[in-house]
Order: structure tokens, then sequence, then C-alpha cells
């Protein structure tokens, strides 16, 4: 960030004060990071909302079951590569700048989607289409891995020390408003198509959608100012993570919470609804359209209040503990086929997350130097959702075929939320850190 230095003289010395960012910078700094964001999450919206189709398309079985579950495993493979792309561009944002890595990320998710987009099916060239499928989804899920660090750092050091939250919260912010235009995508759709053509063209088109979001995002995020660079003496990844292997553990746990919560409620949600408690279609995409409006709008009012609070703990202990007690009523809630109590149901499950967004990523990234917060960061990010987010789909539908209960969603969930408290309690805090 570009300081401005107050005059000195020899017998005093004023530090630099931090320049204070205009309105216009700050809107184009929230609009470029919020694009490739919006991106990443839109697109594996659409794929998991329509995984039915696609593991029919592409993974075809003898059973439904099976093609979802073929389906699905896809889905998570593209979290499997985020590890890779979390350390590869991480390192790379940390030592050439936030601008490079971004634009790199938003060209290789604009390309992953495309080749999801246009991919002729399995009835068309055979194996070929599932391979070039898998593919599509690793060149995304490699991109999204180094997308979130670069882009939450450079909100962070766009911004002043007073209103961090705030401007973090953007990132969680985005990816709502792009799954409630993911959701609208899938509403309208199953509402206005037929069975035929949603088979056979009316899927590709959330995909498509994406394709246009990509050109802008790269083209506005080449007009960036850099915020950081190490070049000269960027930190052996070895020492890196022999210096904060405990940080990083914790981080990854702490995601737990966040992760499964977001893939529950918005990605698996629509299978849930329609297959386990057979609401229609329509509903369900509304359902979680109505989600992810509260995941856009309620995060910039809490982080306005998270910032006037001294820490980031005591807010987070707060949420962590209230989503523990409402996880399980949620759950009953859904299964009582009745329209109000399953938007109570949904608020109930949203609303502690999209509260604690702004506080939480800021306690995470707070953790690390600003020579290493993308890598420290990227890392948490990508195994925390590779491990809770990306399989949270696939195993919960296993469980629930297994076991025959519509509530493992509720038990998992609560599992993942033991979890983040535990480790709130010891993750290092450095509020206002440079």
């Amino acid at each position: 960030m570009k300081t401005t230095s107050a005059p000195s003289s020899s017998f005093d010395y004023v530090a630099p004060v931090p320049a204070v960012p205009s309105r216009a910078r700050t809107r184009r700094v929230v609009v470029a990071s919020s694009l490739g964001n919006g991106l990443e999450m839109y697109d594996f919206t659409v794929y998991s909302f329509f995984a039915v189709i696609i593991g029919q398309l592409f993974f075809p079985a003898d059973s439904a079951l099976a093609s979802l579950m073929m389906s699905l495993v896809t889905f998570a493979l593209g979290f499997l590569i985020r590890p890779l792309g979390a350390v590869l561009i991480g390192r790379f944002a940390d030592r050439y700048g936030r601008k490079q890595a971004l634009t790199l990320t938003i060209a290789l998710m604009t390309v992953g989607t495309g080749i999801i987009a246009f991919t002729p099916t399995y009835s068309s060239i055979g194996i070929f289409a599932t391979v070039l499928l898998v593919f599509g989804r690793l060149l995304q899920g490699f991109s999204a891995g180094g997308e979130v660090g670069a882009a939450s750092a450079f909100l962070m050091e766009s911004g002043r020390t007073d209103n961090r939250c705030f401007m973090v919260c953007w990132q969680g912010a985005s990816q709502g408003a792009a799954a409630l235009l993911g959701a609208l995508s899938g509403l309208v759709l199953t509402t206005m198509l037929s069975q035929e053509a949603l088979h056979s063209w009316g899927w590709r088109v959330p995909f498509i959608i994406g394709l246009l979001i990509g050109p802008v995002g790269w083209y506005i995020r080449q007009h960036l100012d850099e915020t950081h660079e190490n070049i000269d003496k960027p930190t052996p990844f070895r020492d890196f993570v022999r210096n904060h292997a405990r940080t990083l553990g914790l981080g990854i746990l702490l995601m737990a919470s966040s992760t499964v919560s977001s893939y529950m409620v918005v990605f698996y949600m629509p299978t849930y609804l329609t297959r386990t408690l057979h609401y229609p279609s329509s509903f369900a995409f509304g359902l979680v359209a109505f989600a992810c409006v509260l995941l856009a709008v309620v995060p910039p009012f809490a982080s306005r209040f998270a910032d006037r609070m001294p820490r980031r703990k005591p807010l987070l202990y707060w949420l962590c503990g209230l989503q523990a007690v409402l996880t399980y009523p949620a759950f009953v809630m859904l299964d009582q086929q009745s329209t109000l109590l399953c938007l109570v149901a949904v608020s109930l499950l949203i609303l502690p997350m999209a509260i604690s967004g702004g506080a939480g990523l800021a306690l995470l990234m707070e953790a690390f130097s600003r020579d290493d917060r993308v890598t420290g960061l990227s890392i948490i990010y990508s195994f925390g959702v590779t491990l809770f987010g990306g399989f949270s789909p696939l195993i919960v539908t296993w469980l629930i075929a297994l076991t025959g209960s519509p509530l493992v969603p509720a038990w998992y969930l609560c599992g993942a939320i033991i979890l983040s408290g535990a480790a709130l309690r010891f993750y290092p805090e450095h509020p206002g850190r440079p």
C-alpha cells in the first residue's frame, strides 16, 4: 500500500501514515478480487446442482445412484488438486505479487470452465468425454487452490487495519452472490425446460454464462495496483512449513465448520432436498437461492461490526456455539415438508457462517507475515476445503444410503463445528498485524 510521509526535522520524526484508499479505488479492488472468487464459486455451484445430469451423461452406470456417485467423485477430484495449486500459486503470489497471481488464476479457471461447457457427452466420444470432464475439473481445482489466498490477501492489504474484516468479507460475499446466480440459473432452467432439453443442452448454459465472467475479470485485474512483492528474499518452502506447521494444522481444522456448512447448505442441498426429502427441484433451487442471498448480503454489515471489536476470537466463539446448538433442529425442520420451516432452517444454518466470515478470514491471515500470507492462507483454505468440503456430498450421500437416516448431514456438520471450536481455542491471534 502506498504511504504518505509527514515532514521531519533533525529534532523529531513522524512515522509514515498510510494513505487512505479512495472509494473509487476500494470499489475497483473489491470488484477485481470478487470476480475471480465469484467465478470459482459459480462454476463449482452449477456443477453440483447438475451433478445428477452430468453423472448420467458422462458416467453411464447400471444404477442412478452409481452415476451420481461417480459425478460426485469427479466433483471431489477438483478439490484433491487444490493443495498443489495453493502451494505453487501461493508461493508465486508471495514472491512476484498478488496481481500476477490473480491474473493467472482467473485465466486457468476460465479454460477449465470452457472444457466442461463444450465437451461432448459419453454417447458421442466415449471415454474421452469422461477424461476431458475430469481434466476440466482438475484445472478448475488447481486455479481455485491459489485464487482464494491471493484475492483475500490483496483485499486485506488494499484496505486499512481498522476495516480489514469489511474488506476481506467480500471474498465470501462474492461467493454468495455467485452461488445465487448459479441457483437462479438452475431454477430457471429446471422450471422452463423439459427434461429432454435439460439433458440435451440446458445443463451447459450455466457454464457458458460463467465463461463470460472470465475475460472481464482478467481485463480488470490487469489494471490493479500491486500490494506486495518479495522477489529478492523469498522464504524457502521447507522453512515456511517447519516454522508454521502448528498454525497451518490448526487453521485447516478451523476451516471445518464453515466449509462443511457451505457445501452442505449450498452445493449439496438441491440433491439432498430432491433425492432424500423428495421436494420438487424448483423448490430446492429456490431455497438455495434464499441461502445465497443471506451469504451475499449479511457479511458486509456483520463485518462492519466485527471491525469495531479489538479481537476476532470472542465473536467467533459465540457464533461457533450458536451454530452447534442450532444445526440439529434446523435439519429436523427441513424434514417437515413446510416452506416456512425450511426458510427458518436455512437461516439458522447460514447466518452464523455469514456473520463470522470477515472476522474468521482476518484471523486466519493475521497469523502470517506479509511475505508468507498468501501461501499460508492458500494451504489452510485448500486443505480445509479438500478434507471437509469437497468430499462432504459424497460421504453424506453414502451415509444416507447406508443408514437410511435423513439426519446424517446434521450429525456430520455438528462434528465439524466441534472440531473447529477446539482449533479456534489454540489458533494464534494477531489483530492489526501488518
